[in-house]
């Protein structure tokens, strides 16, 4: 008779060297993707040299519009709350609200993973897996980057994105005019609730048939917070629509609506009817009024797209991505709300006790 059977240990990235490691989530990251005859300059054109030498190479044909974000375990998600996937997804959206803010189109993007010796091999893959599906969804390609250990319990990752304007000027935060209309593209408030109900340790809701409508939408909100989905279409849409000015909404409402007044020399006025009408009703089952217009007036992480216009009829109509008329470009200084000063509400992340 043999002995007991003992379970191999888990493979930890300490287990692999650097190329092993390369050799196996690469494949992960790019998956193969079918050429899109439909998709704009510059995608899918810009590598010239990928993943295995010093450096990618790159064609750019038109201005690129760069940015970058990093995630750290435990400032950024909690394990005990997100999958891998979720860290992947969320990673992806951060980076593509900011293009799809300038009126840009993601193309591609490269990766660090910083990491201590005892990570689970299988939270990396994970991760890799995920990002490469969130790439070849949102049509970005992922054409290098950079493997580091880092001291025990350390797990960050970091993506730099870039994109086109396919010949378009990129709208900026400062072009907003006394006169023009507010809008938003997408959520406000959803990923603030669901923050809000983690650190309440609020069970996680079982979905079903008959779930009461609280719970549905507390399930809605977590998964929200975990995997936000941008409405990374709406920025060039916007551009092509005469956006003035435009901004993803990272930090909250009032704060980043602040950052367009301030480098615009205007005067920002929100409508207390619409942002009740169209957004705090969103959370009449659940929250209480006072909760939900703390969720929509300084909710964080929700990546939706703030933009002004000349006029109402300028805002575009995409029933797939609505745009919401909230607000009103006037004379002065900061943000009101019905010409009311309202408190600079939202994320900071040296100040964590404004929230």
């Amino acid at each position: 008779m043999t002995g007991p059977q003992h379970a191999a240990a888990p493979l930890e990235l300490g287990d692999l060297d650097e190329e092993e490691i390369l050799a196996r989530i690469l494949p992960l990251l790019r998956p193969t993707q079918h050429d899109d005859p439909d998709a704009g300059p510059g995608r899918d054109r810009t590598e010239i040299v990928g993943p295995g030498d010093d450096a990618a190479v790159l064609a750019a044909p038109d201005r690129l519009i760069v940015t970058t974000d990093s995630m750290i375990r435990g400032r950024d998600w909690r394990d005990d709350w997100s999958s891998p996937r979720d860290v992947a997804t969320k990673l992806g959206a951060q980076n593509i609200s900011d293009i799809a803010a300038m009126g840009g189109t993601a193309t591609g993007a490269v990766l660090t993973i910083t990491a201590h010796a005892h990570t689970p091999f299988a939270w990396v893959a994970e991760f890799s897996e995920g990002l490469g599906q969130w790439c070849a969804d949102a049509g970005v390609t992922i054409v290098g980057g950079d493997l580091s250990s880092a001291p025990e319990g350390v797990l960050q990752v970091s993506l730099t994105m870039w994109g086109t304007l396919e010949g378009r000027a990129p709208v900026l935060r400062s072009g907003a005019r006394v006169g023009d209309v507010v809008a938003v593209c997408g959520s406000l408030g959803w990923s603030d609730a669901g923050l809000a109900s983690y650190l309440a340790g609020e069970a996680e809701p079982e979905v079903g048939p008959g779930t009461p409508a609280p719970l549905r939408n507390t399930a809605v909100w977590r998964w929200f917070h975990r995997s936000p989905r941008p409405p990374w279409e709406s920025g060039p849409v916007a551009a092509r629509a005469g956006a003035t000015s435009m901004i993803d909404l990272s930090d909250g409402l009032v704060r980043d609506t602040a950052r367009i007044a301030r480098a615009s020399g205007v005067g920002m006025d929100l409508s207390r009817e619409a942002l009740a009408r169209d957004f705090v009703s969103s959370f009449a089952e659940g929250r209480s009024s006072g909760q939900a217009w703390q969720h929509v007036l300084g909710g964080g992480e929700e990546h939706s797209l703030l933009a002004t216009f000349p006029s109402a009829t300028a805002v575009p109509r995409d029933e797939k991505a609505p745009w919401w008329v909230i607000g009103s470009v006037v004379e002065g200084a900061g943000v009101t709300l019905d010409g009311e000063p309202v408190e600079m509400v939202g994320w900071d992340h040296f100040r964590t006790d404004r929230q």
